[in-house]
């Protein structure tokens, strides 16, 4: 795989960014995959690497391929933050499985946390774009708006399609500036229930930190869900 071509960077969060890429020609990939990056000839590193796996933010239709990412001070961040714009990086890829299974006739629940929701962007703008019969759930926790990337985007992409809806849900919004008038608190059996009738109809995909992809995948275990209707991916160095 070539080397590609950074295009621009924009905030879409406090202390989250979204890098936009040129896409290689001829570049497939299926939405909620991701790939592995790595930085060319870097001024500085650390004990973590210079490479680093993100899931392509970005649905398959869209020009640009789109990453988004937590800023956290490791060598990996500090660089590719600066990177200007023409500046190239590796990447290899697209890798996973973390995919929307075919059976339209049972729904998907996206379960996920703060950045885990750059696979399910790729998804529910890609099911909306095709026009699938798919019925789409996400349930999205942040701890306060302003740390809910894409957040707006995904609550017009419902007003706009009818087969996708959106539980966002905000577990410390006192610390919020802004006014919240939706769910608080921890996605628990409870707000599934609320919204989904039979929580062992759809299939479960969760994306987030350990903690949370543990605690939901123990959540729906314990609500039966099967395990094979329950498909995750983990994000390390949240």
């Amino acid at each position: 795989m070539p080397n590609i071509r950074l295009k621009g960077k924009s905030e879409v969060a406090e202390g989250t960014m979204a890098f936009y890429f040129e896409r290689p020609t001829g570049f497939q990939f299926k939405a909620g995959q991701f790939v592995d990056f790595t930085l060319v000839n870097p001024p500085e590193t650390d004990e973590e690497g210079n490479t680093r796996s993100f899931s392509i933010a970005s649905a398959p239709y869209e020009d640009d391929l789109m990453i988004a990412t937590r800023m956290r001070d490791t060598a990996f961040k500090r660089i590719l933050k600066t990177l200007a714009a023409g500046s190239e990086i590796q990447m290899e890829g697209p890798f996973g499985g973390l995919t929307l299974h075919e059976d339209a006739k049972r729904p998907a629940v996206f379960l996920t946390g703060g950045i885990g929701v750059t696979p399910f962007r790729s998804i529910a703008l890609q099911t909306t774009h095709e026009r699938s019969p798919h019925l789409l759930w996400m349930f999205y926790s942040n701890r306060r708006p302003e740390d809910a990337a894409f957040l707006d985007e995904l609550t017009k992409l419902q007003t706009e399609k009818s087969n996708f809806k959106l539980v966002s849900t905000m577990t410390n919004v006192a610390e919020s500036r802004k006014h919240w008038n939706g769910e608080t608190g921890y996605i628990d059996k409870q707000m599934l229930s609320k919204y989904i009738d039979e929580l062992s109809g759809p299939i479960y995909y969760i994306a987030g930190p350990p903690a949370m992809v543990d605690g939901m995948t123990k959540l729906l275990s314990e609500s039966g869900v099967k395990a094979t209707d329950i498909r995750s991916e983990e994000f390390f160095g949240y």
